[in-house]
């Protein structure tokens, strides 16, 4: 027998009467109000005007409103006013405008329409929608990070309401004068940290926090701050689930689950629930503010791939609820492409989601003064939309034109193109991460108009690989050393390879380096979660040596080789980054996918931070070696290497080694850029092999000699030798025992470690003088002998330089060789 059709969808409740009435103490008389800018914005009447998008189906619409109290005490709106399709809609954009309105006042949106799952139609009016364009969010009566609400309904105490700031002509703020310090990519080391981690173990884990920890940014050479998400998102979004391996509550830790886009996580800022929430958005801008002045910028880490509402049977916060086919792609039966991984794909090409997302990258900059960003699981941002208005074949089609369908990658996406020509993003820093969770990766290839940087994937699979040992990698290794040209040499430069060992995703530098498998049992996930293909070694001869099992030995050769990948992350081309904590070498025990961890796996250990003598002076080697890179134009090249700059070498000079089963690379690189007249010629040399390798360096240049920079073999601080932190005498005698073998251009590089040598110069170098400025003269006057001789020939020096010149003694400078 045939099945029983489906049952009709229940239809929606009839909207209220359409009465609009003033509300003493909150507003006067509701007028019609406009359709642009969106959101909430002044008037100039001190009124607040409301503009909201909609689907086309929606047939009704209240702007609610909440004094602050009512909000806290988990009651229904403190008043609603219903709009009326005629006036207070224009085309799909629903406004309102409140005159005399206080600015106590909080507010959301609910909507009346058809909803029908199997037609991705979820319009509810009995939820409360929060604006995608708040700038300003609380929750219920939630002030205290991980707290969960005491006042609503049962069910919802991780949930509570969602409602939005109005804006307050109050709320101001004093920059001070303090502008971005506008770094160059090539000027730039990231690091990449959490606002809650850096902070909470030693501080509160809040944006204010930070502040008195810059020093020690400043001090490691760390001058672009790049913040895991920090746009409102729930951290209580997993915490129905304890975990069953340590029983703690598990956390929305790491902040990939976007609530809202425009506005600052509430629960970051010390003042949490001040000023209708107003006062989080102060907070975070005085933590930009004081990074600007200690020439630190701010990159933000955004979400424009997913939201927080889950799969077509998730939560009603804000979009899905607005119009849930257009913020998402859809597929025909109302299920949902998951390009994302986490149930649900922002539909970002679609003409409403993509204007969101460059007036919300506009938002940032012009009022928090960011100065870049990095877009996770960017590749989501180059696929067509699902696009219900047009209908082909029974599928939604995607609304741009051509052959194009949902999800196919597109060679010039709309929105990458809008912010790369944007006047205000085209001028900030654009970081992809050129990939997602559908299989599509981009990496070197992602559209770019030449402004795009990429975290540069192969770099951190390739250098792992090569440290750890693998034949095959010696030529693949270069190239990472190179910047990835054959990557990048597409109209970019190598500054726009973002260069990375480790991030916040996957296993820390000091777990790469100690575990074979990953150990993700205390995520409550069976340690099924996380990737399996890590390319580490924990330096032993099995797996039983995974973390402290591991014999001496071992455990002596790990600290080898993260010295060994800060040398090779900081000597290579393009613009290094560096992940919180791998400085001091902080471990997650061998988990590597700590995105539900609130506790010590994920917090800054100031203990061992701030101390360079422990974990055996790690964090010492890499603070000299990124203020050894920031001094030397070779590592800065502003376009690729190539033979004029740059030249190859194995166990003898200039003869490299290519081979299937080499293990060995070793380089020379000096700076020919303008600017760089004078810089020094630097050799470097990894050696990944089990056995030293006695090299035969190059001859130095002329009045040059070579002289030890760092050697990974060494034990601190001798391991980074050419610093002034070490006893003179201790010094003198340690370069005693090396400048014999460089003075004859010999060196043995121990196994598995690397070596850099500098060639310092016997006298210091003068560079050439300015060229002469001549100042034309004033045709009315007679012309001088000096300017009748110029004149007559321009090529001719002039008669006073030439009696100088006769007089001075003769020297003939040789070029350097290369």
């Amino acid at each position: 027998p045939a099945a029983p059709a489906a049952p009709p969808p229940p239809e929606a409740p009839a909207p209220p009467p359409l009465v609009q009435e003033a509300v003493e103490g909150m507003f006067g008389k509701p007028t019609n109000g406009v359709a642009v800018p969106m959101g909430a914005s002044l008037l100039s009447d001190n009124g607040i005007n409301f503009a909201v998008y909609a689907g086309p189906e929606v047939n009704a619409m209240n702007l609610c409103l909440w004094k602050p109290e009512d909000l806290r005490a988990g009651k229904p709106p403190t008043a609603e006013v219903p709009l009326d399709p005629q006036f207070n809609r224009t085309g799909n954009t629903w406004h309102v405008a409140l005159p005399e309105a206080t600015d106590q006042m909080l507010y959301g949106y609910r909507v009346w329409g058809p909803k029908n799952p199997h037609q991705g139609l979820m319009y509810d009016p009995q939820h409360v929608l929060l604006d995608p364009y708040a700038t300003a969010i609380l929750a219920g009566d939630r002030t205290e990070y991980g707290v969960v609400s005491k006042t609503a309904p049962p069910g919802e105490e991780c949930w509570p309401q969602y409602a939005a700031a109005v804006p307050s002509p109050n709320d101001v703020f004093d920059w001070e004068g303090v502008q971005s310090p506008k770094l160059n990519y090539d000027e730039m080391c990231v690091y990449e940290a959490s606002v809650r981690g850096f902070t909470q173990k030693d501080g509160g884990g809040t944006y204010e926090d930070i502040i008195e920890r810059l020093p020690y940014l400043k001090r490691m050479g760390y001058n672009s701050l790049e913040l895991l998400p920090i746009a409102e998102f729930n951290e209580l979004e997993y915490s129905t689930v304890p975990n069953p391996v340590t029983g703690e509550m598990r956390y929305n830790y790491w902040g990939y689950s976007s609530v809202n886009y425009f506005a600052p996580k509430q629960l970051f800022a010390k003042c949490a629930g001040e000023d209708c929430g107003r006062a989080a958005g102060r907070e975070f801008k005085t933590l930009v503010r004081e990074c600007h002045r200690a020439g630190i910028e701010v990159i933000l880490d955004v979400v424009f791939n997913h939201t927080a509402e889950g799969n077509e049977k998730g939560l009603h916060l804000s979009f899905r609820g607005l119009d849930n086919r257009t913020y998402y792609m859809v597929a025909p039966d109302g299920d949902f492409y998951n390009y994302s991984g986490c149930g649900n794909t922002l539909n970002c090409n679609h003409p409403v989601v993509r204007q969101m997302i460059v007036d919300c990258l506009r938002h940032w900059v012009l009022e928090y003064h960011i100065d870049g960003f990095r877009f996770d699981l960017a590749s989501i941002l180059t696929r067509a939309p699902s696009n219900w208005a047009e209908f082909r074949d029974g599928l939604p089609g995607t609304g741009i034109g051509g052959d194009s369908v949902p999800g196919q990658d597109l060679p010039e996406p709309p929105v990458i193109k809008m912010i790369s020509e944007d006047p205000i993003l085209g001028h900030v820093k654009l970081i992809a991460e050129a990939w997602d969770a559908g299989g599509l990766y981009q990496v070197g290839s992602f559209p770019h108009w030449g402004k795009w940087a990429e975290w540069n994937g192969r770099f951190r699979d390739d250098t792992r690989n090569f440290v750890r040992g693998m034949p095959g990698y010696a030529g693949i290794f270069a190239e990472c050393l190179c910047g990835s040209p054959t990557l990048y040499n597409d109209g970019r430069k190598p500054y726009h390879s973002i260069n990375f060992i480790t991030c916040h995703d996957g296993f820390t530098l000091r777990d790469l380096v100690s575990y074979n498998d990953k150990h993700n049992q205390a995520n409550g996930e069976n340690n099924n979660d996380g990737d399996d293909n890590n390319q580490s070694w924990n330096c032993g001869l099995s797996a039983a040596e995974d973390g402290e099992n591991a014999l001496p030995v071992a455990k002596t050769l790990r600290d080898r080789q993260m010295r060994n990948f800060f040398t090779a992350l900081f000597v290579s081309q393009g613009t290094p980054m560096v992940t919180q904590g791998d400085e001091y070498g902080h471990t997650k025990g061998g988990n590597n996918n700590t995105y539900c961890h609130d506790n010590d796996l994920n917090y800054m250990d100031w203990a061992l931070a701030k101390d360079p003598v422990k974990n055996k002076g790690l964090s010492r080697f890499a603070r000299l070696m990124r203020a050894f890179r920031s001094k030397q134009p070779a590592l800065r090249l502003a376009n690729f290497p190539n033979q004029d700059n740059i030249q190859w070498h194995g166990h003898e000079p200039n003869e490299p080694m290519w081979d299937e089963e080499s293990k060995f690379v070793a380089f020379t690189v000096r700076s020919n850029d303008v600017g760089a007249e004078g810089s020094e010629t630097l050799y470097c040399a990894f050696n990944a092999h089990h056995l030293p390798a006695k090299v035969v360096l190059p001859n130095p240049p002329q009045d040059c000699q070579w002289r030890m920079v760092a050697d990974t073999a060494l034990m601190a601080p001798y391991d980074f030798l050419d610093a002034d932190d070490i006893p003179a005498a201790s010094k003198a005698a340690a370069e005693a025992m090396i400048k014999p073998q460089l003075g004859s251009n010999i060196y043995t590089v121990m196994d598995r470690s690397s070596i850099v040598v500098r060639a310092e110069r016997l006298t210091p170098f003068v560079p050439p003088p300015p060229p002469e400025r001549v100042v034309a003269e004033d045709p009315n006057q007679p012309t001088s002998a000096k300017a009748r001789a110029v004149a007559a020939d321009p090529n001719q020096p002039a008669p006073e330089a030439v009696a100088a010149a006769a007089e001075a003694p003769t020297e003939v400078q040789e070029p350097p060789e290369p």
